[in-house]
């Protein structure tokens, strides 16, 4: 799902006259609350909004990977009296760790990238100042005011930065028992 049509449902249900969660505020006696214009609340809708639109590629992944586990291990577990929680620790987490560890490995790789599409649309003058992001800074920089070296060596050291990261969380991967990505 594209981040313009994220931000298009975060407008409906948070929007100051229009939005759903005013409308019920406003029902319940209170005022209404610009939620995406306050320095107070953009955070945790960014982080919210960023956590609900990815959570359903992270699901497919994770039931593709618990599908792969032997049924026949849980099986025996339950003949030798392994309750759910045992389960889960003995067999399900040691069955998804190789690709827990791998799409870890991944994400770390891009730790420096805030999500420049999803901050860039939610992004406005009045929350600059908790909003404002590198990748938001460079493109103001390098697009806007035409300093293209700024916005090549800031992205240059974040890809460095991004590869020192994955080569080190790949041999600590391998370190510990894990499989790594090579």
């Amino acid at each position: 799902m594209s981040w313009v049509i994220v931000y298009g449902l975060a407008v409906a249900f948070l929007a100051q006259d229009t939005g759903i969660v005013n409308y019920y505020i406003r029902e319940l006696g209170g005022a209404p609350v610009n939620f995406l214009a306050d320095n107070g609340t953009f955070r945790s809708i960014l982080i919210s909004t960023d956590i609900w639109k990815n959570t359903g590629f992270g699901a497919i992944i994770y039931l593709a990977s618990l599908a792969t586990i032997n049924q026949e291990l849980y099986e025996a577990a339950v003949v030798d009296g392994a309750g759910r929680w045992r389960q889960l620790w003995h067999i399900t987490l040691p069955g998804i760790r190789d690709v827990f560890i791998l799409l870890l490995i991944l994400r770390i790789g891009s730790i420096l990238d805030a999500g420049f599409e999803q901050v860039y649309i939610f992004l406005n003058a009045r929350v600059y100042e908790v909003g404002d992001i590198i990748d938001t800074w460079v493109f103001r920089r390098g697009l806007e005011q035409l300093e293209f070296s700024v916005a090549i060596a800031t992205n240059l050291f974040k890809s460095v930065i991004g590869f020192i990261l994955v080569i080190g969380a790949n041999k600590l991967a391998k370190k510990f028992g894990g499989s790594g990505i090579w």
